[in-house]
């Protein structure tokens, strides 16, 4: 079985992949899918005969290690993943792509029109995202159905900043929003607007989010180690790399009972109910003066508690006194007059720990990304002057 790179248009031309998904679905030869225009995947040396039997999908990873990585979506694992949205959902309905194809949400968006047996409708993202464009949208979908869309954090934001894009939000009986934290006011503030938000959580290597507002979805599994890292199991789990079997034992595991499970790089809790809570990547946590501090409750504080800010990405750069400095990216909201690191500090007070208050402050207009709503923790760090 050979791999075939599958281009996928922007708009409405992504609806034209439809049927060579559903063959790879049915056993018909994997595709490799990506935006078409941009660079093919670069596939890895493998061996075509030792590919996994249902094999259907392969997809980049959001690449936060560095290492480049495809992940091997099995037929089943895909099919698993659509139906239990859906139920999770309440029921079948038509999607309104607004990510991306290439990478797994965008991607899972098509896969769930298969399932549901409706087209979904597409947003035209050669030239941005716009709200306008998101409401045309929405206006276009077949009033016979049921509406989902699947967006990220930054995504909700542009469109709660706006009356029309906020009205067509309303209008949908699900918004899933993933690929980064949604801090909870941005949620309390999507909610207040008639918005039915449905945080998920999930990777690449799970067929994308496979965790809804904490719990999994049906036929998933989630557990959190003594460490604390998150591990995620069950039917919607990729059979491991391409090409990279050595990485593919580093991250999967199999019990004695024969489960798989994917051992992630976040960490979390689960409470008393059973909800998962996620913290972060472990290797995002910062180390200043000997004290750890998670980025997530400072960015969430941030954007809840400091005048103006909208966004907010938390990082350690170099200290030659505290060994890391907690640093603060923040996006201003339009107008809003820029704060010191002193009246940053104070507004944070009493919301985190004494330890995890910024040291170093500084705005963009705009969080550099690595991937549909994913911060480049890197790319920040180098807007920071280290040598203050």
């Amino acid at each position: 079985m050979e791999l075939e790179p599958l281009a996928v248009p922007p708009g409405d031309g992504a609806a034209t992949v439809l049927p060579r998904l559903r063959r790879a679905l049915e056993g018909g030869g994997a595709v490799a899918p990506f935006v078409a225009g941009g660079p093919a995947p670069a596939l890895p040396p493998h061996a075509a005969a030792a590919l996994p039997d249902d094999l259907a999908v392969v997809v980049g990873t959001s690449g936060s290690t560095g290492v480049p990585k495809l992940a091997m979506l099995g037929a089943g694992a895909l099919a698993a993943s659509a139906h239990a949205t859906h139920e999770r959902l309440g029921g079948p309905g038509q999607w309104l792509l607004t990510l991306p194809a290439g990478h797994v949400a965008g991607l899972q968006v098509l896969l769930r029109g298969l399932d549901a047996g409706t087209e979904p409708v597409s947003v035209d993202l050669s030239d941005g995202f716009s709200p306008s464009a998101f409401a045309a949208g929405v206006h276009r979908m077949d009033p016979r159905h049921r509406h989902y869309t699947s967006v990220v954090p930054t995504q909700l934001v542009r469109l709660l900043d706006d009356p029309v894009g906020t009205a067509a939000l309303a209008s949908l009986h699900g918004v899933l929003v993933g690929g980064a934290a949604t801090p909870p006011s941005l949620r309390r503030r999507a909610e207040a607007s008639g918005v039915r938000v449905v945080t998920t959580y999930g990777m690449s290597e799970t067929c994308g989010g496979c965790v809804y507002d904490g719990r999994s979805l049906s036929g998933a599994e989630v557990r959190v180690d003594d460490e604390g890292r998150v591990h995620l199991g069950g039917a919607t789990l990729a059979h491991g790399y391409l090409g990279r079997p050595d990485l593919t034992f580093r991250a999967f595991a199999v019990d004695p009972d024969g489960s798989r499970w994917f051992r992630t790089d976040d960490a979390g809790r689960l409470d008393e109910d059973g909800r998962l809570h996620v913290e972060g990547r472990l290797d995002d946590v910062v180390v200043t003066g000997g004290m750890k501090v998670a980025p997530r409750p400072v960015e969430e504080a941030a954007v809840e508690h400091v005048p103006g800010v909208v966004e907010a990405v938390v990082v350690g750069t170099p200290d030659a006194e505290w060994g890391q400095a907690v640093s603060l990216l923040v996006v201003p909201a339009a107008g809003a007059r820029p704060l010191s690191v002193v009246e940053v500090r104070e507004h944070l007070r009493g919301h985190v720990p004494d330890h995890a208050l910024p040291r170093r402050v500084t705005a963009t207009g705009a969080v550099p990304q690595r991937g549909p709503g994913k911060p480049d923790r890197a790319a920040v760090a180098a807007l920071f002057d280290v040598g203050g």
